[in-house]
């Protein structure tokens, strides 16, 4: 992109499609720890695995026994069908909200972190609002095995109708209000990578843009890690409104938000809000690692093979424009988009 020129179509496109195919790869690859992840969130510790050491282990087996390979990968269809809605919703909106923000810069003409938490925080309530039917879904397909004296659902079709004639388009936003919550993991995820970027471009005396998938990864990891710990008990919450569906169980039915909050502390501690942590870690990290590595190599990929920009034109049919040392500074403004960002589920 040249200096002075908006977003266009094709950097929506480029980053929705990047976003997408990063996140279906990452989902694919760790469909597994997550299928755990969120049975441990919902379910607590399985019988016989009070070593916390052994809880996948245990979990793998339990899932393989009585589920079959199929029971590994419940979930994964609408986390896929929901991946290319989510990124396009998330990098149009997050586009946008840092070019309405890009006065707010640093000496650098780096993206202020209060700007660019923003911009994500907005990013990541459209996502939220447009795709949570399909993440409610998505939790009930992986906690079904364990859902005794319910029906199971046969396809996401088939869920999507079943919630709304058993339980109404309430359903469908059934944990909605934790998900918001959760806006503070990619305020603090995004404003993250994007530092931990800077520091190791000037480190290695290049671009953002330019940075190896292994600084890349190094990046992801350490942002993705950071968020996690800090907003890790959001998660548990949603999972546990999202799965409980119609069941009237007074023991494991919740009223809203806070009625969850107080039977979990009630029953489990302050642990019980990190059920599944572990896990969740042991599947998040490699799973940003993939998705951010995966969207930048894949971004530069199309951006190579058709520039979303053209060329500034010779004047006259001279030489290209040249750019003077009093246009140095406007190399270093956020609509240079040399660090392209992020969102993992």
């Amino acid at each position: 992109m040249t200096v002075g020129e908006p977003r266009n179509g094709k950097d929506i496109m480029y980053d929705a499609v990047s976003g997408a195919c990063a996140g279906a790869i990452a989902a694919t690859i760790m469909s597994p720890l997550d299928v755990i992840k969120t049975r441990l969130q919902v379910y607590g510790l399985p019988d016989g695995s009070r070593n916390k050491g052994s809880v996948i282990v245990s979990s793998l087996q339990n899932i393989l026994k009585n589920e079959g390979r199929r029971g590994l990968y419940r979930g994964l269809s609408p986390t896929l069908a929901a991946l290319l809605p989510n990124w396009a919703v998330y990098f149009a909106v997050y586009g946008q909200l840092k070019e309405l923000l890009e006065t707010h810069v640093d000496a650098s003409g780096h993206l202020k972190i209060g700007a660019n938490m923003i911009a994500a925080s907005g990013a990541g309530a459209a996502t939220a609002i447009t795709t949570n039917p399909l993440w409610v879904v998505k939790t009930r397909l992986q906690t079904q095995g364990m859902r005794v004296g319910v029906v199971p659902y046969t396809s996401i079709a088939s869920a999507l109708r079943r919630i709304v004639h058993e339980e109404g388009f309430k359903g469908l936003y059934s944990g909605l209000l934790p998900s918001l919550a959760g806006i503070s993991h990619v305020a603090i995820q995004f404003p993250a990578y994007e530092q931990f970027k800077y520091y190791l471009a000037e480190r290695d005396h290049t671009t953002t843009s330019d940075l190896s998938p292994g600084k890349v990864a190094i990046a992801s990891s350490m942002s993705k890690v950071l968020a996690s710990l800090l907003t890790y008990p959001h998660e548990v919450i949603r999972s546990r409104l999202q799965e409980q569906g119609h069941l009237k169980n007074p023991e494991t039915h919740y009223d809203g938000v806070v009625d969850c909050v107080k039977k979990v502390f009630k029953k489990h501690g302050v642990s019980g809000f990190y059920r599944g942590c572990g896990t969740n870690l042991l599947r998040t990290t490699p799973s940003a690692v993939i998705t951010f590595t995966s969207y930048e190599m894949i971004n530069r990929f199309l951006q190579h093979l058709v520039p979303p920009h053209n060329t500034p034109s010779k004047p006259d049919g001279g030489q290209p424009l040249q750019v003077t040392s009093n246009d140095v500074s406007d190399l270093q403004t956020p609509k240079m988009r040399t660090n392209h960002s992020t969102r993992t589920l």
